[in-house]
């Protein structure tokens, strides 16, 4: 075992007590030791694992919550952006690297598979997403959306935390862990990291079986697409099928449309 899968590994982790068990001096120290291990083990190691370690860092400074109140989408949302923007501008600027990419307009047309595999999401979501959401009770982490502002408002939230989510961990964690493993480790690694942020946006009791295989297909796809257009496009349709959920399982008298 490569001995640079240690830090790594202590950083995935650190986001399991920051964002899961909200135990922030057992995530910092965690967090600060893996760092320590990775300047002990390779310079180069050390620099990207602190680009990661800077947006959990930030990110978790805010409550990550469906709460929809205008000051807290705006503290959250600079949050966010935060996180996704200072490991770029260091990378980019201060490191001279091309790591953290954002591939968009990529120039090659998807084929069959990958536009069947859109429609695979909708069948999953539809058929999954009211179970979950309502035998657990984890829809009530996410307020009722029958004020049209509210409606609106969690519209937008689901959807900009969504595409937040591919410009973080795949884009941005994924991308740079990827320069040290080998791709199915670096994909475990950030999944670890992804469905922790989950955990504490509400993604809560067995969740975890769903977000956690979701964030590895979404490091997969991005291998073998290279194209952040088309993890966005997965997690918008999965999202929107989440949001129907949300808005069905508080309002079930007025809005049958799913089977649960």
């Amino acid at each position: 075992m490569s001995w640079k899968l240690l830090p790594a590994s202590l950083l995935s982790g650190s986001a399991v007590f920051l964002f899961g068990a909200e135990n922030d001096l057992l995530g910092y120290g965690l967090l600060a030791l893996s760092l320590l291990c990775a300047a002990v083990i390779q310079r180069r190691l050390a620099r990207h694992l602190a680009l990661i370690a800077a947006g959990l860092v930030i990110i978790s400074l805010v409550p990550l919550n469906a709460d929809l109140d205008l000051g807290h989408m705006a503290l959250m949302g600079a949050a966010l952006a935060a996180a996704v923007l200072l490991p770029w501008l260091i990378s980019r600027f201060a490191l001279r690297e091309q790591i953290i990419k954002f591939p968009v307009n990529t120039g090659l047309k998807w084929p069959l598979a990958a536009k069947l595999y859109l429609l695979g999401v909708v069948a999953l979501g539809f058929f999954i997403l009211p179970v979950y959401l309502i035998s657990t009770g984890v829809y009530q982490n996410w307020p009722d959306a029958s004020d049209p502002a509210i409606f609106w408002r969690l519209f937008l939230g689901v959807n900009s935390v969504g595409i937040w989510d591919e410009l973080f961990f795949i884009c941005t964690a994924f991308a740079l862990l990827r320069q040290h493993f080998p791709d199915w480790q670096a994909n475990l690694l950030q999944a670890v990291i992804f469905s922790s942020f989950l955990w504490e946006i509400g993604y809560q009791s067995w969740g975890p079986l769903l977000t956690f295989p979701f964030a590895l297909l979404q490091g997969y796809t991005f291998k073998l697409t290279k194209s952040l257009s088309y993890v966005v496009s997965v997690h918008l349709i999965f999202d929107f099928v989440l949001f129907l959920a949300l808005v069905h399982a508080h309002n079930r008298e007025w809005l049958p449309i799913f089977l649960y």
